[in-house]
């Protein structure tokens, strides 16, 4: 096999790929609510019929509600091309809502100039069909590699991912020498944020409206929680990430609710922080120093009781040994499809890679894309992506591939 022939086999399936793609975007998969399955029945049938053998792993109800979704299964497909090591390529088909905005129907994966728009189109069903692709192309060219590549297709990284890459390697069900993570831009991530979502419960007592005296105001202790949360915040600025392309943790509260009627003293009110961290920092340290100082601010409440509860804590993206040879191929084979060097950096999201490197995996993330998540109205209305990317994408991963296991 020839490099010029696994090219000219990734261009020849470019429109079945683009069909690939245009199936998984339809299908919608909103997490939340998290009913995912459906999804993944129909991404094994597809994956079917392009000649794979597709493993469903359908996870525990009870697991599966643990982490706030309805139904959720893991797709893994096989090849052994022949000894050698392992690669596991993971993208996730799960997808937040489409929120308002839309100039097109967001499950009609439009394409409109050569660009697909649709929910997850980016984010991150495209690289359902990157890698898909890659190693149907890789198949067809039948070269004489030595290892096995593995599509790892899971459903929860809106949630943290626990349920997906982090189920399937607790069960044991792969142990990959690598691992090549959904990537949402072409340049190579070799790092990523944590983070920490905390709930915040600030409990007053309720009272008549004409008498507030006799009650205690639980959204009022809750502006001063917040007013000191804000103050912890602007500190964060003076931390700087070592890492290229990440810079401060940030903090932002995102959601809020409280009250009984607007004739009643609130008596509860509950609010919940994103608290990211940059791979510099400890996750442990970071929860522990936060939940001290919301302690410390409700000290001064009097009658108000308050209540931490960690809802997700995903630990950084940070480089494990091996990695550079990950990085080496697609920076390599990005410079000859692309036409330029593509960097290899940080970035301030947090996905499921970070699941694989915790398990001591070399992981990168890679796939189809912009330059930034930005480009492409990642979780934004009109999310798109620019089909040529799609094809270049899946080239530099087929060819990536083939060296590694070469």
């Amino acid at each position: 096999m020839t490099r010029d022939a696994l090219v000219a086999r990734v261009d020849a399936l470019h429109d079945a790929q683009i069909a690939f793609l245009a199936a998984m975007v339809k299908t919608p998969s909103d997490n939340p609510a998290g009913d995912c399955a459906p999804h993944a029945e129909m991404a094994a049938r597809e994956l079917e019929a392009l000649g794979f053998t597709v493993e469903r792993h359908a996870v525990p109800q009870a697991v599966v509600e643990a982490a706030g979704m309805i139904t959720a299964t893991n797709l893994i497909v096989r090849h052994v091309f022949g000894e050698g090591p392992t690669v596991a390529l993971n993208a996730h088909g799960d997808v937040v809502p489409p929120g308002a905005g839309w100039t097109t129907d967001p499950y009609g994966a439009e394409i409109r100039d050569g660009v697909m728009y649709g929910r997850g189109v980016a984010v991150s069903k495209s690289d359902f069909a990157t890698y898909a692709f890659a190693l149907k192309a890789l198949i067809e060219e039948n070269p004489p590699l030595k290892g096995t590549v593995e599509l790892h297709l899971t459903y929860d990284e809106e949630t943290g991912g626990a349920v997906g890459p982090g189920w399937i390697l607790e069960q044991g069900l792969s142990k990959p020498d690598y691992a090549l993570s959904a990537g949402f831009a072409y340049n190579v991530v070799i790092a990523h944020n944590g983070c920490l979502h905390l709930e915040v419960v600030v409990r007053g007592r309720s009272a008549h409206a004409a008498r507030p005296d006799t009650g205690v105001d639980a959204l009022e202790a809750a502006t001063r929680l917040l007013t000191a949360i804000y103050a912890l915040r602007e500190g964060y600025t003076a931390t700087r990430s070592t890492v290229p392309g990440i810079e401060s943790p940030t903090l932002v509260v995102g959601l809020i609710e409280g009250g009984i009627n607007t004739n009643v003293v609130p008596d509860e009110v509950r609010f919940r922080i994103d608290r990211r961290m940059i791979p510099d920092e400890t996750p442990a340290t970071v929860e522990r120093d936060l939940v001290a100082a919301i302690e410390a601010a409700a000290a001064d409440l009097p009658g108000v009781t308050v209540e931490t509860r960690r809802i997700l804590l995903a630990t950084p993206l940070t480089p494990e040994p091996g990695h550079e040879r990950l990085v080496e191929l697609l920076q390599r084979h990005a410079k000859t499809v692309i036409g330029e060097d593509i960097p290899a950096n940080g970035v301030p999201i947090y996905t499921d890679a970070r699941l694989y490197s915790s398990a001591g995996i070399p992981t990168v993330l890679y796939g189809a894309g912009p330059r930034t998540l930005l480009e492409a109205n990642g979780h934004r209305a009109d999310e798109k992506l620019v089909l040529e990317h799609l094809r270049k994408a899946t080239k530099v991963v087929a060819l990536t591939l083939a060296d590694l296991l070469g």
